[in-house]
């Protein structure tokens, strides 16, 4: 019973060794080697399997494979032959390998196995499929559903047969040989490259290559699995027989487009490249490649591997082809992709003006261009003073480029017509791609300027120009207004009006519509010129008159109501009293069509005589009267307005004061109170007088009041300008060593004036020399033309040594004392260089700048402890350089 039992574990963990995650992809390929007896070939199969370099588990190094031929024609099985280990490699991405990549990938890593064997097959039609299945891909691929490792994997390739139209040899294909450089480094969200170019060795007769290759992405398959019978077994022994199932791809992968739409392979050069994703991880990627021969299709090479998308950050100058600027000669330009911190751009604008060097993430500058043209730009990156890239882009510089379209029509049964009214400055117009937006159509487009289209839904739709000039200038205008009706537009300038009908005393009116088609009036009494849209009516009663527009049997109806009267109804409303010099508006209750206002005094501002609600500025007591008018039927009303002074505020002269200073404010008024605003930087705001201490300019507002018959309160204000603060600065702290002289620099104002005067060349102005034998310090004033000043000072240590620089050999980062490793610079005048290496020789931190040290991160990441190399050059005061080299060890 104990016998079984142990049987039975280690069987369990046989199995479990055999599907344990592993695979990381494949290549099956076959080579003609001969003719053999009879009607036969010989061939050499190859399997390279990608396995995990961790991977070291009982049954996943398997010294011998089973490989499985088919007949393509029928799928059946035609003889399973084991194929022995012939050789076995690792491959590795060196992270020390490119110094030019911030937190290069230390796991990119592959073990290849390769399996070979020989096989006598017989001369056929429809060729053979060669395939081999094993179970299991490794855990956590990002482009596949998970679980990844519940999926095997088939690598399968075919051989062609005697019957490929036009190719009788076709039998003797060998595969091509793709390139094997697979370890490579792919930054996650960056540009990456991956080659997946192969060579094809199949000669004529001259010796001349006869096979052209085609390059695509295509889904990988599945194969082998988690169960214990076979052909679901972790490694079937024969293999299943085709056609194979696809991988199951999740978010939004497939097999076409394995790292996304912004990375795709070049069908003529098998480059894989783009944007990788922004989502660290193993991707599943399969590359087919075609194989023609004289034009004819006879084989389709197949090969798979697991791409490793890391957390790393490359150097990279990337610019798209060309630009078109045609809104403004002040142009953007960036990097195409964001670059390790501290990198360097330099930007030739291609126009002879002076280059840009900025420091941003991105590269993003600013220029502006003087003059139309296609510029050749220039882009250099540098990072660390060691690594290098660039490129090239034109700017297509041509603004005054503006599109714009048109359209008429909107009704179901007619063509709309179209018109571009694109203008362009520069150049001519001479691309159009439209998109009519009919949701019913996938032909819904054109390329004529002025095109035509005809709907067959109604409702709005969204019309779209990509409008572009002989100059590169492309653009696109939308427009969603565009609504197709089953009935045409009908705009009618009013829809409910007044006319006069007193008889004798009778008007006419005008009637206005308008539209696309042909109009039609009823009733038709009282009108004349019924079919047009603007008729002219004359009714004696209230009348409604209705209108019909018939657009080539579109058909709408709308109507327009004209009431009769014979008294107009007006209210002027009663007197008013207002403050002098304000403006208010009258509100006349009417329903005259026609106004007319005059004054008394003549000429009182009003701002329309001819408005039913003018606005009114009157600068004494005033008399209104307005005549309102309905053709012919009149009235007229009339209303007084009475003006009274506002009160008097004055808040007194604006006036400057230095940051941090204060002033007392000298208002006056003639009112019964008053108040001011802002009032939380005034020591009284109860006071006419009150003393102000602004932070910044500021604008204090003075309201006064009075009880005299103007209920509005008088405004007056006074600014308070405040000087900006001073920054005076007299430099860092420094050390010298004796003997050598000092340049003090001091900054922040227009005067520096330093003290004491010991040892100094002069004591005023932003430059002087000091000259030390001992420790000191010096005091200085900015000041400014206004009497502003602020005061700073510097430490001078002075070392009784030659001059020299100090390190030291420990640092603490986050301490509060002695966080960065910096050196120490005692009589030197110029810092060349400071640089720090990690253990592996990579640099981690680089500086010229004196006070600058460095922090103990990379790309932002805190490094473990450890002891990392320094080394520094310098100048000192005579001219003469200074190298040393040391190690620091960083403490945490």
């Amino acid at each position: 019973m104990r016998k079984l039992l142990w049987i039975s574990i280690f069987l369990i963990n046989c199995l479990s060794s055999l599907h344990a995650a592993h695979i990381r992809g494949g290549e099956m390929s076959y080579k003609f080697l001969r003719p053999g007896p009879g009607n036969t070939s010989v061939y050499e199969l190859t399997l390279k399997l990608y396995i995990d370099c961790n991977a070291n588990a009982p049954g996943q190094l398997e010294q011998d494979i089973p490989i499985t031929v088919f007949k393509t024609s029928t799928n059946t099985e035609v003889i399973t032959q084991r194929a022995a280990m012939s050789f076995e490699t690792f491959i590795r991405y060196d992270p020390a390998s490119n110094p030019c990549i911030s937190n290069a990938p230390t796991d990119v890593c592959y073990r290849l196995r390769y399996f070979t064997t020989e096989v006598t097959l017989e001369n056929i039609p429809g060729g053979y499929t060669i395939a081999f299945q094993r179970c299991c891909r490794i855990n956590g691929i990002q482009n596949v559903s998970a679980p990844s490792d519940s999926y095997g994997a088939t690598f399968m390739a075919r051989i062609p047969g005697t019957d490929v139209s036009g190719v009788p040899d076709a039998y003797k294909n060998s595969s091509p040989q793709v390139n094997p450089n697979d370890a490579v480094a792919i930054c996650f969200g960056s540009y990456f490259t991956f080659d997946f170019s192969a060579v094809d060795a199949d000669t004529s007769a001259t010796g001349q290559l006869t096979d052209s290759l085609v390059y695509s992405l295509c889904d990988a398959y599945t194969g082998g699995g988690q169960g214990n019978n076979c052909p679901n077994c972790p490694s079937p022994n024969p293999a299943a027989a085709p056609p194979y199932n696809t991988l199951s791809y999740s978010g939004g992968y497939s097999g076409s487009s394995p790292m996304g739409p912004k990375a795709t392979i070049d069908p003529k050069t098998g480059i894989l490249s783009g944007t990788a994703p922004n989502l660290e991880g193993q991707y599943v990627i399969k590359a087919c490649i075609s194989e023609y021969r004289n034009g004819v299709l006879i084989n389709i090479h197949h090969k798979e591997v697991h791409i490793r998308v890391s957390d790393c950050i490359p150097l990279k100058a990337r610019l798209k082809p060309d630009y078109s600027y045609c809104d403004d000669f002040n142009v953007i330009f960036r990097n195409e992709q964001v670059n390790p911190a501290g990198t360097m751009y330099i930007w030739d604008y291609g126009d002879g003006s002076k280059r840009d060097t900025v420091f941003n993430a991105d590269g993003m500058v600013a220029h502006l261009y003087g003059a139309p043209n296609d510029y050749n730009i220039k882009l250099k990156v540098i990072l660390a003073g060691q690594c290098f890239d660039s490129t090239t882009t034109i700017a297509r510089v041509w603004p005054g480029f503006f599109p714009n379209f048109s359209f008429r029509g909107s009704c179901i049964l007619n063509p709309v017509q179209f018109t571009d009214h694109t203008t362009s400055r520069y150049g001519v117009v001479n691309n159009w791609k439209w998109d009519f937006g009919d949701e019913t159509s996938t032909i819904d487009n054109s390329t004529d300027k002025n095109p035509t289209w005809k709907y067959s839904t109604i409702g709005f739709k969204t019309v779209r120009l990509i409008v572009g000039s002989d100059k590169g200038c492309v653009d696109t205008v939308e427009l969603s207004t565009l609504e197709i009706k089953d009935k045409p537009v009908i705009t009618l300038a009013f829809k409910d009006t007044l006319i006069c009908s007193n008889r004798p005393v009778q008007d006419t009116l005008q009637l206005n519509a308008s539209g696309t088609g042909v109009f039609r009036w009823t009733p038709n009494t009282d009108i004349s010129g019924a079919g047009t849209g603007t008729p002219l009516v004359w009714p004696n009663r209230t009348t409604i008159y209705k209108v019909e527009l018939d657009e080539n049997g579109c058909v709408n109806t709308d109507s327009v109501k004209v009431r009769t009267i014979s008294v107009v109804t007006l209210d002027i409303g009663p007197d008013t009293t207002i403050c002098l010099t304000d403006t208010i508006r009258l509100h006349p209750v009417s329903d005259g069509l026609k106004y007319t206002w005059t004054t008394n005094p003549a000429g009182s501002p009003i701002d329309d005589v001819n408005a039913k609600e003018p606005l009114i500025s009157p600068t004494t007591n005033t008399h209104y009267m307005v005549l309102a008018e309905v053709g012919k039927c009149k009235r007229t009303d009339d209303m007084n307005v009475r003006t009274v002074p506002y009160p008097i505020a004055n808040a007194g002269p604006d006036t400057t004061i230095c940051y941090a200073d204060t002033i007392r404010l000298h208002a006056s008024m003639v009112g019964n109170s008053f108040s001011w605003i802002p009032t939380t930087t005034l020591n009284n705001p109860f006071s006419l007088n009150p003393i102000a201490w602004p932070t910044r300019t500021t604008t204090y507002i003075l309201s006064v009041r009075d009880i005299r018959g103007c209920p509005k309160p008088k405004h007056d204000s006074v600014t308070v300008t405040v000087m900006p603060e001073i920054h005076a600065f007299a430099g860092n702290d420094t050390s010298i060593v004796v003997g050598q002289p000092l340049k003090l620099q001091g900054s922040g104002a227009e005067f520096i004036e330093w003290s004491p005067s010991n040892y100094l060349s002069t004591t005023r102005g932003a430059i002087t020399i000091a000259s030390l034998s001992d420790h000191f310090t010096y005091y200085m004033r900015a000041s400014t033309a206004e009497g502003c000043y602020a005061l700073d000072t510097i430490n001078i240590k002075v070392f009784k040594t030659q001059p020299d620089v100090f390190v030291p050999n420990a640092f603490i980062p986050g301490n509060p004392q002695n966080n960065v490793l910096r050196p120490i610079l005692a009589g030197i005048s110029k810092l060349v260089y400071f640089q720090v290496y990690n253990r592996w020789g990579q640099l981690v931190f680089q500086t010229s700048q004196q006070g600058m040290g460095w922090d103990g991160r990379v790309a932002g990441k805190m490094q473990d402890p450890g002891a990392f190399v320094w080394i520094v050059k310098a100048e000192d005061f005579t001219g003469k350089w200074i190298v040393k080299k040391g190690t620091a060890v960083l403490i945490r």
